[in-house]
C-alpha cells in the first residue's frame, strides 16, 4: 500500500520583550537558575496578572504580516495541569478566542513546486519552567526563570505532507519572525521551538490516521530526521498489523528514534477556563493600523525588489534574504560601491565564508558595508584586479585598515601601463619558446600557463584583461 504522510505543526515563539507576559520580571537569558522568577511568575497568594502591551503588539505584528484575522476581542483561559515546573498548578494561554486566525505562509520546499500552509491560529501564552537533570544523582532541579516568558504559540492545519515541506514552512517562519523583529528566533536558547503532529494514512484517503505529538523539536535537522523516523515507524506498525496509539513522543537524536512519553492529552484533560484575573483583549482598529505601520519590507517582497532592481539571480536574493541584517548589509554594500552585481558576489562569497569559518554574525563583520563597498570600487575603477582584490579583503578583515590603506601600504595597486605589461609579455614569450610553438599548433590549453608566468613576473599586478589581449596579439602575430 502506497502511504501518505500528514503533519501539523505548533510552533513557540519567544516574544522580543524585556519583561514577562504577566508581570515585570526580567526575560533575559543566562541568569542564575531562580533569580528572575517573581510572585507573579510563581502565583503566589494575593498576586494578580497584568499583561505586557509589548507582547500584544507582536502578537498583532505577525499576524498582519501573515495576512491573518486579528481579533478585536480574544480571552486569555487557564489550562489546569500538575507539573513540577509548573508551580501555580495552571498555564495561562488562550483557548477558544485566540489574538490571530486564518493566516497564510507561502512555502517553496527544495525540489518542489510553492505551496500555502493555512495557520489556523496564534495565540498568547506564558512558558513553564524548566526541569534540570543533568547537575542532580538521583533528583531533578526545577529552574523557574522561563516561567512567565511570552510566548505566541503559532499552529498550522495538517497541510504539510512530509518532513521536508516542515523544516520549509519553519525555515520560512523563522526568518520571517527575525525580519519582523518579534522574536530573536535563538533555537539553541528555546526561543523557536516546535512540536509535531504526524499521521500516515492510505494515499488518496480523506479520513486522518491517529496521530502522535513529536515534542520540543529544537533544531531544523531534528525536526527532519524525527519526522522522517515517526512515519518510517507508523507505517511499520500499520502493515504488520498494529494500531498507532495516539501518543506524546520524545525524539532521541543519539539514537535517531522516537520514544513514548506519555498519552496524548484532549482538550478537556486541561479543563480550560477563562481566566478570572484578566480581562478579555479588545483591540481597536487605530491599535491595529498603528502596529501595520510598523511593518517593515517583508522578505518575499525584499527577494522579489533585489531579483528586479538588482539583476540578481532566484538564487542569489534568496540567499541575501536570508536574514533581515544580512539584506541591509548588502544594500548599504551596493549604494557604498555602486555595483549590485560585485556587491553580492563579495557578500555571499568572501563576507558570508570568513564569517562562517570565525563563527560570527553578519553584526559582527571586522568589514562593513562601507568597507567592502570601497574595495569593490577600486575593482571597478581598475585599481586593483579581482585576484588581488582578495588579498585586500584578508588584509582589511584583519584590520589594517581600508582597500586604500592596504593597496598603498603593501604595493598592490594594478599594473595598466601597457607598456609595462608588453614587456612583461616579450619576457615570457621569449623565455618559452616550445609553449609558443604548442599554442599555434592548435593545444591552446598552454594560454592559461602563459597568462600565468606573466602574472607571476609581475607580482600579480598586471591588468589581467590587458594581459590577455597583448598575450593573444603577439601570439597571432
Amino acid at each position: 500500500m502506497e502511504w501518505e504522510a500528514v503533519i501539523g505543526l505548533e510552533t513557540h515563539v519567544q516574544l522580543l520583550t524585556k519583561s514577562k507576559i504577566f508581570s515585570g520580571a526580567s526575560t533575559a537569558y543566562g541568569a542564575e537558575p531562580n533569580t528572575q522568577a517573581c510572585a507573579v511568575d510563581l502565583g503566589l497568594p494575593g498576586v494578580l496578572p497584568v499583561l505586557n502591551r509589548e507582547a500584544v503588539r507582536l502578537a498583532v505584528k505577525l499576524g498582519l504580516a501573515i495576512g491573518a484575522t486579528i481579533q478585536p476581542r480574544s480571552v486569555f483561559a487557564r489550562k489546569n495541569y500538575f507539573y513540577p515546573d509548573l508551580p501555580k498548578g495552571y498555564q495561562i494561554s488562550q483557548y477558544e478566542l485566540p489574538i490571530v486566525s486564518d493566516g497564510r505562509l507561502e512555502i517553496l520546499p527544495e525540489g518542489a513546486a510553492a505551496k500555502t500552509v493555512t495557520i489556523v491560529r496564534a495565540h498568547l501564552e506564558e512558558d513553564a519552567g524548566k526541569s534540570l537533570h543533568e547537575d542532580f544523582h538521583g533528583m531533578s532541579g526545577i529552574d523557574l526563570n522561563r516561567a512567565g516568558t511570552p510566548l505566541l504559540e503559532i499552529v498550522t492545519a495538517p497541510d504539510l505532507r512530509s518532513a521536508a515541506e516542515a523544516v520549509a514552512y519553519l525555515k520560512k517562519l523563522h526568518t520571517l519572525v527575525r525580519y519582523l523583529e518579534v522574536s530573536d528566533g535563538n533555537m539553541q536558547e528555546g526561543s523557536f521551538r516546535c512540536d509535531a503532529n504526524v499521521s500516515v494514512r492510505p494515499r488518496g484517503h480523506e479520513k486522518l490516521g491517529t496521530r502522535t505529538e513529536l515534542k520540543n523539536l529544537n533544531s531544523f535537522r531534528f525536526v527532519e530526521r524525527a519526522i522522517e523516523f515517526e512515519i518510517e515507524r507508523q507505517i511499520e506498525v500499520l502493515e504488520g498489523g498494529g494500531t498507532i496509539a495516539q501518543e506524546t513522543r520524545l525524539y532521541d537524536p543519539d539514537r535517531h528514534e522516537t520514544r513514548s512519553m506519555r498519552s496524548k492529552e484532549e482538550a478537556y484533560d486541561y479543563r480550560y477556563f477563562p481566566d478570572p484575573d484578566l480581562l478579555p483583549v479588545v483591540l481597536d482598529e487605530a491599535f491595529i493600523e498603528a502596529v501595520r505601520g510598523t511593518l517593515p519590507e517583508l522578505p518575499d517582497a525584499r527577494r522579489e525588489r533585489f531579483a528586479r532592481d538588482y539583476g540578481l539571480s532566484a538564487y542569489e536574493a534568496e540567499v541575501l534574504t536570508a536574514s533581515r541584517e544580512l539584506a541591509d548589509y548588502y544594500e548599504e554594500a551596493v549604494r557604498a560601491s555602486g555595483n549590485a552585481k560585485l556587491s553580492a558576489h563579495f557578500v555571499m562569497g568572501d563576507i558570508l565564508g570568513a564569517l562562517n569559518k570565525e563563527g560570527r554574525e553578519i553584526s559582527a563583520a571586522p568589514v562593513g558595508p562601507a568597507l567592502l563597498g570601497g574595495l569593490i570600487r577600486r575593482i571597478d575603477d581598475n585599481t586593483i584586479s579581482g585576484k588581488l582584490a582578495k588579498q585586500v579583503f584578508e588584509s582589511m578583515w584583519a584590520g589594517e585598515g581600508d582597500a586604500d590603506a592596504v593597496i598603498a601600504k603593501k604595493g598592490l595597486r594594478q599594473i595598466t601601463d601597457s607598456g609595462a605589461i608588453e614587456q612583461a609579455v616579450d619576457q615570457v614569450l621569449a623565455a618559452n619558446p616550445q609553449q609558443v610553438e604548442q599554442f599555434r599548433a592548435g593545444k591552446d590549453k598552454v594560454l592559461g600557463f602563459l597568462v600565468g608566468q606573466i602574472m607571476k613576473a609581475t607580482q600579480g599586478k598586471a591588468n589581467p584583461a590587458q594581459v590577455n589581449e597583448l598575450l593573444l596579439k603577439k601570439l597571432k602575430g
